[in-house]
């Protein structure tokens, strides 16, 4: 069922500009994780909040929160963002690469609900937007402005 436009002159407008307004979405969910890994991993942006600036330290910190083995989830975490967040900025296998974005930032979701509401406070509310938009992508896919798209793959 179509819904019925107050302004159906503006039919055209929306349709040309859905696939732009997908990609926008897709593209600032995924590098929104590249500093993260940036910084977890190799201890870029130092002075940002995060006091874990090395593997080590995340696989510590993975171990003592209960995600254990950290050694094993550590790097996971990591090739999630270093890898899986510039694929599905370009939209390269976007929904496999989406699916583990989103698991992982689900999980932000319920670490961060500890902590309250609020972005200010490290709340789940920030994670929970980006948890939201990787399920987006990962139901809707790359779409017309993505890799997939242009080589032909759709997963």
């Amino acid at each position: 069922m179509t819904p019925t436009l107050v302004f159906p002159q503006l039919a055209g407008v929306y349709a040309a500009l859905a696939p732009w307004a997908d990609a926008l979405l897709r593209v600032t969910v995924a590098l929104c994780l590249v500093p993260h890994g940036l910084r977890t991993y190799f201890g870029m942006f130092p002075n940002t909040g995060m006091p874990i600036n090395s593997l080590p330290m995340l696989v510590n910190v993975l171990d003592q929160g209960g995600y254990w083995p950290g050694r094993i989830w550590g790097p996971v975490i990591i090739i999630t963002e270093l890898i899986g967040g510039p694929m599905l900025a370009v939209g390269l296998f976007t929904r496999p690469a989406a699916v583990p974005v989103f698991i992982l930032l689900a999980l932000s979701v319920y670490e961060h609900r500890k902590c309250g509401w609020f972005w200010n406070t490290q709340g789940a509310e920030y994670p929970l937007i980006w948890a939201v938009g990787a399920l987006y992508v990962l139901i809707h896919g790359g779409g017309t402005i993505s890799l997939d798209y242009l080589i032909g793959w759709e997963f």
